[in-house]
């Protein structure tokens, strides 16, 4: 997709997040952006890790600080504002209960496979 999406998904996978994918939500009217990339991790330590990680990275590598983080004070749903994409960190148990890949079913999706 673009260089953003790109660099978020390195960073998950970097930091060992599981299930990456990517929801295409350019063709919805009203869709708050481009697109979701949800993951998920085990602990709440990994979460915050996972959304550090995506921070450096892209500031490092694009020059983009991201617009606003929710949920660090918990670590077990982290959403990252990239404008156009929203990042979705989970812990585990939680990305089934909130299920937004069945929320956007409709949107193309994209899964990443990365090596453990």
């Amino acid at each position: 997709m673009n260089e953003l999406l790109e660099t978020i998904v390195t960073a998950i996978a970097d930091k060992k997040g599981k299930n990456i994918i990517s929801l295409d939500l350019s063709g919805f009217d009203g869709a708050i952006c481009s697109a979701f990339v949800i993951c998920n991790a085990d602990s709440t330590t990994q979460v915050a890790a996972i959304a550090d990680g995506v921070e450096e990275k892209v500031l490092e590598k694009l020059g983009e600080k991201v617009r606003r983080v929710e949920g660090l004070n918990n670590s077990v749903w982290v959403v990252m504002d990239y404008t156009d994409i929203m990042v979705h960190i989970f812990q585990t148990d939680l990305r089934g209960f909130y299920d937004l890949e069945q929320l956007w079913a409709d949107a193309p999706m994209k899964k990443y496979e990365y090596e453990e």
